[in-house]
């Protein structure tokens, strides 16, 4: 059965929604999985022999990252300082506008 394309008398057709909120909040995850996609990738890939040849290996989880400090306090494989700024701001910019798509779509179809 095939629903009809124009309105009905007496009824209105619900907005389209929030479409730009839903491309952001997805075009940010895309970004925020390709920064954590680099991180993993120097951690695992790069700097996989970097415990073999480090006596003081620091490890971190989120955003991966393995990193070796040296006596005289110097770190080798840290991420870049702007990959942890993508990684961080992009996952914030992905949860408030899925939020805000959350909201603004059920205040329509609430109406």
């Amino acid at each position: 059965m095939t629903r009809p394309t124009t309105p009905t008398a007496g009824s209105e057709a619900l907005p389209a929604g929030p479409n730009q909120l839903r491309g952001i909040a997805i075009a940010s995850f895309v970004v925020f999985l390709i920064a954590w996609g680099l991180s993993w990738i120097k951690a695992y890939v790069i700097n996989d022999d970097l415990p073999n040849t480090c006596g003081h290996v620091r490890r971190q989880v989120f955003p991966p990252e393995v990193t070796c400090v040296s006596a005289n306090g110097v770190v080798t494989g840290a991420d870049s300082g702007w990959v942890e700024v993508l990684f961080f701001a992009s996952f914030v910019v992905t949860v408030m506008f899925a939020a805000l798509a959350l909201a603004v779509t059920w205040a329509v179809r609430r109406k």
